[in-house]
């Protein structure tokens, strides 16, 4: 019988199977821990003592806003954070490669260009079997997304008959493999190229696909951007995330220092704080709040954008941030009106327009000067000792209920045992303003206090939306066939999966 010849990508999946049966054998035969001993005996392990000669930490990561990217303030995210206080603890500079591909951080270590690879990267089998790790520094879940309003997929049998996508050469390739050798042989999906989860986020979106496959972590970021996706379900649970090393490096002192310096940053607090930094969004924040703003971003911003950018400069302001601020506050209607009769792109008082020189406050760039000038003088006024960025949120929130009332507020933090200089513990004292035991034992008493929290922290949310959208805008775009400067032996390793 005539059979026809296997396509280069199912050889590979066949390859890569076959690949892995072979190291699991050798593993469990103990043949493979030999051979990994004998040459590290043989081979020139890289130490602390070589790093610090050369005087430089190699990291190679992706570009992403759980990894790495260019902020206006510089190099941001978890991984780079970590790597860089790392070089520091270890006295050297720290040097940051970008890949665009998964595959690609890989060779970065095979051919001894990088010594670390950070990039949110989960623990697998396979990457165990040929790499040196750390010490896990977070957790993620493997997790199923889909488009709201779509029929929702709960379970792998869900899966059935629909179009699913995942990063090309991601670990969510080998968990699916492992289930259809298990039985589900119908499950079907297609590979995003790179390594950009926002691409394969958008697919979903424009329906190109019916599901994703994501990490938890990178999600709960992305989110912010796609809002008409969520979670139909996680697929298997939660992974270590760890930095992988050469693989001459197990045993070594600069393995040591790495995994000592982890457990460190775990005890004293800095891991958490990241992960709060990167991570944590604020549930109060609507999807459909997200959606109208990143549809206003696409269709109202380009209009007003340019101007909104000349006053920032003008005041030394981000325009990110004052663009928040004045989404907040209308929409980024100029002819917006309230109740009260504050009017404006920055919905400003008769009065305060009057004292901020402002003759028309329905003129976006009369509104915009006016409402810059009265945060600035709002977050100049505030006592010297609180430091950013909780100065800003505070001078928000006084934006909002007015700066008595964010005075009463840092007294009955102080009160409770907090730290009136913090955002984070002011936050929690603003919605007592409301409470009918406690505003009457405040100087200036009530207040909508709740609501000047959601204000700050809604601006917040925005702000980090368009601070991303321009890092991303910025970020150096991948070769036009970044597979074409790959090794062929390398384009084979599929199995080394995120």
């Amino acid at each position: 019988m005539h059979k026809t010849p296997l396509s280069s990508a199912e050889l590979l999946r066949v390859e890569s199977a076959r690949a892995t049966q072979i190291l699991k054998w050798l593993a469990s035969s103990g043949v493979l821990g030999a051979i990994v001993t004998l040459l590290i005996a043989c081979s020139d392990a890289t130490g602390t003592g070589d790093i610090i000669e050369r005087g430089e930490l190699r990291l190679i990561t992706r570009n992403g806003p759980t990894t790495y990217f260019l902020d206006r303030d510089g190099p941001r995210g978890i991984d780079y954070e970590l790597a860089s206080a790392l070089a520091q603890e270890l006295g050297v500079e720290l040097a940051v490669e970008q890949a665009f591909s998964l595959d690609a951080m890989f060779e970065a270590l095979d051919r001894n260009e990088a010594d670390i690879a950070g990039a949110g990267l989960t623990m697998t089998e396979a990457r165990s079997l040929l790499y040196s790790s750390s010490r896990p520094y977070g957790q993620q879940t493997p997790q199923v997304v889909y488009k709201v309003g779509k029929r929702r997929p709960r379970t792998l049998d869900g899966l059935r008959g629909i179009r699913i996508g995942l990063i090309a050469g991601s670990s969510h390739e080998a968990q699916l493999q492992a289930a259809r050798d298990g039985g589900l042989d119908w499950l079907r999906w297609e590979t995003i190229p790179g390594s950009d989860t926002l691409a394969l986020l958008q697919a979903v979106v424009q329906e190109e696909l019916d599901a994703a496959i994501v990490d938890s972590r990178e999600f709960a970021i992305q989110q912010n951007l796609v809002p008409k996706l969520a979670v139909a379900f996680n697929l298997g649970q939660p992974q270590n995330v760890v930095w992988y090393l050469q693989k001459d490096v197990q045993g070594t002192d600069f393995l040591a220092a790495v995994d000592a310096f982890l457990t460190d940053r775990e005890n004293d607090g800095t891991l958490k704080a990241l992960r709060n930094l990167y991570f944590n969004r604020d549930e109060r924040i609507s999807r459909v709040d997200s959606q109208t703003f990143v549809g206003a971003v696409r269709q109202t911003l380009p209009v007003y954008q340019s101007l909104i950018q000349i006053v920032a400069s003008e005041n030394e302001l981000d325009w990110e941030l004052l663009a928040a601020i004045s989404y907040q506050e209308s929409h980024w209607n100029p002819e917006a009106t309230s109740p009260t009769g504050v009017r404006g792109m920055m919905m400003l008082t008769l009065t305060t327009a009057e004292e901020l020189g402002v003759e028309e406050r329905t003129d976006p760039g009369q509104s915009l000067r006016g409402g810059a000038r009265y945060f600035l003088d709002l977050r100049r006024r505030l006592p010297d000792d609180i430091y950013e960025p909780d100065r800003t949120w505070m001078a928000l929130a006084a934006y909002n209920v007015g700066m008595r009332h964010l005075e009463d507020a840092r007294v009955l933090t102080q009160r409770r045992g907090g730290d009136p200089h913090l955002w984070s513990d002011v936050m929690r004292a603003l919605p007592s303003l409301q409470d009918q035991l406690v505003y009457p034992t405040l100087r200036y008493g009530y207040a909508r206090g709740l609501e000047a929290v959601s204000y700050v922290q809604n601006i917040r949310h925005y702000n980090t939306i368009l601070r991303w959208q321009t890092a991303r805008a910025r970020r150096p775009q991948p070769p036009a066939d970044a597979s074409e400067l790959l090794p062929e032996a390398l384009k084979n390793l599929s199995l080394l999966a995120l």
